[in-house]
């Protein structure tokens, strides 16, 4: 059994389509393929999976936080539909400009979710699909997974840092799952 507990995961991007405009109601809000099926293997493998994600848009008086409540409620619709579900949700809702640690690329919510569910930064993979996402992995101290999904193609072909190496790069969150699933220890490490 792997030392693995719970794997981070970016939303815009990497569960669902990425939107220029940002996801701003239910009707926006549309998965990419194999992603759900991809959380319930995890699920099924008993991994916790945390969501961390930015959502400048309450900061930035776009929609207000029942309406993200509502995108969210999609969210677990959509994984129920495929047998997944998530076991917390970390939001980030300050605006770029206002930013707490807790917006990546800062630290803030990835340590939240570290803690809440005992888990050590080493054995932890956060995929995302920009370099947000890797850089708040990096501080933390987790693995860092990237997506080809949503920024992600974009985020690899501009070229990674040094600093955030290694990065492991999979096509989509089930080729990520497919990866951590069948060789947990070396992912992302």
């Amino acid at each position: 059994m792997t030392a693995m507990e719970l794997v981070l995961i970016d939303r815009d991007g990497v569960l669902n389509e990425d939107r220029p405009d940002a996801v701003k109601t239910p009707d926006e809000f549309k998965m990419i393929p194999r992603a759900a099926e991809a959380v319930a293997r995890l699920n099924a493998a008993r991994i916790n999976v945390a969501l961390a994600t930015n959502q400048s848009i309450i900061g930035r008086g776009i929609i207000e936080q029942a309406m993200l409540e509502r995108i969210h409620a999609k969210l677990h619709g959509e994984l129920a539909r495929a047998g997944a579900r998530l076991d917390a949700i970390f939001v980030a809702p300050d605006a770029p400009t206002g930013a707490s640690d807790r917006r990546k690329p800062g630290p803030g919510m990835l340590r939240e979710a570290l803690s809440r569910f005992g888990a050590a930064p080493a054995d932890t993979p956060m995929i995302g699909d920009g370099l947000p996402d890797l850089k708040a992995a990096a501080v933390a101290g987790c693995r860092r997974v990237l997506v080809r999904t949503g920024k992600g193609a974009a985020t690899q072909a501009a070229g990674l840092p040094a600093e955030l190496l290694p990065v492991a790069v999979y096509e989509d969150l089930w080729g990520a799952v497919d990866a951590l699933l069948s060789a947990p220890a070396r992912i992302g490490a």
